[in-house]
């Protein structure tokens, strides 16, 4: 299968560049800087010259606190961006997967987001997701999106990496204990991407176009996360002290930008049809990753 890969630098985009190559497929990763998803003339050109059995959009601006003042740049990204990929998929009908995200909502549900919940963003980065999500539905029949939370993985920022940076220095580290959510492998991701192209059936009985959720359990708190990274780090010789982990609540750790209180995501309609076991971040991915860092990888 030829495959172009959006956003191929970036935290899951790298990974499923990398998932892509592992299973002998031909890919065409292109990072941000060297696609422009808001550039259509650039965006058409691609997929003519390479002429991909699919696509898939990695690419994105989630800078959640700078986009409150970078709105403009946001959009231009996460639904302009969304927009030109869509139409030129759809010129050349290629099929489009395209990865969203938990802050659709408001996080004031109480129990996990499913697919028919109604969104609700209350941040520039999650309207200007979910107005990517719109173009999309809007524009181009054959498409997937997944959306996801709490992303982590060996490429890129993300919370496990900034745990880790500031036990090197620090015996007590304070963490929100009143966000709610589920931590989700990059790697996870790419393989449910690669499991979803390479359905005998793809669009059609087997996993049908449309929108899903990437359910990751167990959900924590962003404290019981850091707890179990810390556990995680010291039985694998990953640190060689302990650090204290003090549980503080949302307003006493104040963000340009309020995170839902609840981004646990939940499926009506992708359990059925995924792999459940790349769902399960803690005994296998977690541990993956941080034996990869003691291993010098």
């Amino acid at each position: 299968m030829k495959i172009l890969v959006t956003g191929a630098k970036g935290q899951v985009g790298t990974d499923v560049v990398l998932e892509a190559k592992s299973r002998g497929h031909e890919v065409f990763g292109f990072a941000s800087s060297e696609l422009d998803i808001t550039d259509k003339s650039s965006v058409d050109s691609v997929l003519v010259s390479i002429k991909p059995d699919v696509v898939i959009n990695a690419a994105a601006y989630t800078a959640v606190d700078k986009a409150e003042t970078e709105q403009e740049k946001a959009y231009a990204v996460n639904e302009a961006g969304v927009k030109n990929l869509a139409d030129a998929c759809k010129e050349q009908d290629v099929p489009l997967l395209h990865i969203s995200t938990d802050y659709v909502f408001d996080g004031e549900k109480k129990e996990p987001y499913v697919e028919t919940d109604a969104p609700n963003p209350t941040s520039v980065y999650g309207a200007s997701k979910l107005a990517g999500e719109v173009a999309l539905q809007n524009t181009w029949c054959k498409h997937i999106i997944l959306r996801v939370s709490w992303v982590f993985g060996e490429h890129g920022n993300n919370f496990v990496k900034t745990m880790l940076r500031l036990a090197e220095d620090r015996d007590e580290i304070a963490v929100v204990n009143d966000q709610f959510g589920a931590p989700t492998p990059a790697k996870a991701i790419a393989q449910c991407l690669l499991d979803i192209a390479e359905k005998d059936h793809f669009g059609e009985g087997d996993f049908p176009w449309g929108l899903y959720h990437y359910q990751s359990d167990p959900g924590v708190t962003w404290y019981e996360f850091a707890q179990e990274i810390f556990r995680q780090a010291i039985e694998l010789g990953v640190m060689d002290k302990e650090v204290v982990v003090k549980p503080i609540n949302s307003d006493q750790f104040p963000t340009p930008v309020s995170r839902p209180l609840n981004s646990k995501l939940g499926s009506l309609k992708s359990n059925e049809r995924l792999n459940n076991a790349l769902l399960e971040w803690k005994s296998i991915y977690l541990k993956d990753y941080l034996v990869s860092i003691n291993a010098g990888c």
